[in-house]
């Protein structure tokens, strides 16, 4: 006799770490293993020291574990988690109503399909996604019953989500749409324009927009941050952010992974739903980490110092890799290089790279899936081809592996 289960997990493929471990152990006959020390590029685990505003904030806090903590957060976190967006974005949202704190934008960006779509009859509601992807927006739309649409991203298009790969027939059945600005994995940014655009269809056709900026505070240039949809919903005259939520975090902002702290903020009535979910999900957020979350939000100097650091390896490491690989682009924001691989195979160069010159990126195809134009063609994933390379380690470790990605394609 079979237990049951929920058939919907078969569904999930495996995480793109775990298919790259399976790759990176079949070790290529009489090849002899490089003795050159490791060089880990492949995870967007942030590796910068946790700011000392934090710890501190964190060392006071330890009397917040004799108390269970709200699943709303304290109105103290809300406050300086909207006192943020403020200062941001120029935009104002109610502490009360508008936002909600979440551990981490992962576990939110999942459960809030949950939360939204009819889960019966199953395959009848759609989620579009661009593609690649973060892998949570596939998850979080199978195990809801709904069908993925994805939207290829590619150098022809500028990396970015091009609505008329969306069939006309395919629109009524649209309920959410997940959109990362900045990009991961390409770095790509939405622009004024490209939110118009998505905000019409939105309200042409009744969907949910789910906006992942959790790679918001990562840029280039301080005088150009990257737009966020709610400061475009005030532009453009949507003061009550309906139908948009915006999911961040701390840690790619404040290098605080570990803590998993983050926030959903938009239309109130959507997140009156999520918020009565939540409570049952049993998700509330550690009072230790509330504390300490309040106080990096509060907190900008940590920030900018954060930008400064990944300038200076992009700076060190673009001069390095674009004489071999001309077609190699800044990107508009994150910590990530977008690398077109010699030969077009990207497993096989990963494969290569590690255990030639041991250094270790992601293979482009993993974060991908076969367009939804030719989704029996293994060739369309826009994510063949290229490699995703994270700057996250120190600036000796990334400048010492573009060195050996440089030697390995020269």
């Amino acid at each position: 006799m079979s237990l049951p289960a929920n058939p919907r997990l078969d569904l999930l493929h495996p995480y793109p770490f775990e298919r790259l471990r399976a790759l990176l152990a079949a070790k290529p006959a009489g090849l002899q293993p490089s003795s050159l020390p490791l060089v880990d590029l492949s995870i967007g685990e942030p590796r910068h020291p946790t700011p000392p505003v934090v710890l501190n904030a964190l060392a006071d806090a330890t009397d917040g574990l004799a108390s269970y903590p709200a699943t709303a957060g304290t109105p103290a976190l809300r406050e300086a988690i909207a006192a943020w967006i403020r200062r941001r974005y120029d935009t104002p949202v109610d502490a009360a109503t508008q936002v909600l704190p979440v551990n981490g934008s992962r576990e939110a960006l999942f459960s809030f399909a949950q939360a939204m779509l009819d889960p019966a009859p199953a395959g009848t509601q759609v989620v579009i996604a661009p593609n690649p992807f973060y892998q949570i927006y596939e998850g979080a739309a199978l195990l809801a019953g709904a069908r993925l649409h994805l939207l290829d991203q590619r150098p022809d298009n500028g990396f970015r989500m091009d609505w008329t790969q969306v069939p006309d027939s395919l629109w009524p059945q649209v309920k959410l749409v997940y959109v990362c600005s900045p990009g991961n994995p390409t770095g790509a940014v939405m622009d004024l324009d490209e939110w118009r655009t998505l905000f019409a269809l939105a309200d042409r056709h009744g969907f949910i927009i789910a906006s992942d900026e959790c790679y918001s505070e990562i840029y280039h240039d301080e005088s150009a941050p990257p737009l966020g949809a709610l400061a475009v919903c005030r532009q453009l005259g949507r003061t009550d952010y309906r139908g948009v939520v915006v999911f961040s975090s701390l840690s790619k902002r404040s290098n605080v992974p570990g803590m998993r702290s983050g926030f959903v903020a938009g239309d109130a009535a959507l997140l009156a739903r999520f918020l009565r979910y939540r409570t049952y999900h049993g998700c509330a957020m550690s009072p230790m980490f509330q504390q300490a979350s309040i106080a990096a939000w509060n907190d900008e100097a940590h920030v900018v110092d954060n930008r400064r650091l990944y300038r200076q390896k992009f700076d060190a490491v673009l001069p390095i890799l674009q004489p071999v690989v001309p077609a190699l682009q800044m990107p508009a924001a994150s910590f990530y290089l977008w690398l077109p691989v010699p030969g077009g195979d990207d497993e096989a160069f990963t494969a290569r790279l590690f255990h030639e010159a041991h250094v270790k990126v992601l293979p482009g195809s993993y974060l991908g899936r076969p367009s939804s134009l030719r989704p029996d063609d293994p060739a369309s994933n826009p994510g063949h081809g290229f490699v995703r390379i994270a700057l996250v380690a120190p600036p000796e470790a990334c400048i010492e592996g573009a060195r050996r990605i440089a030697a390995l394609i020269g």
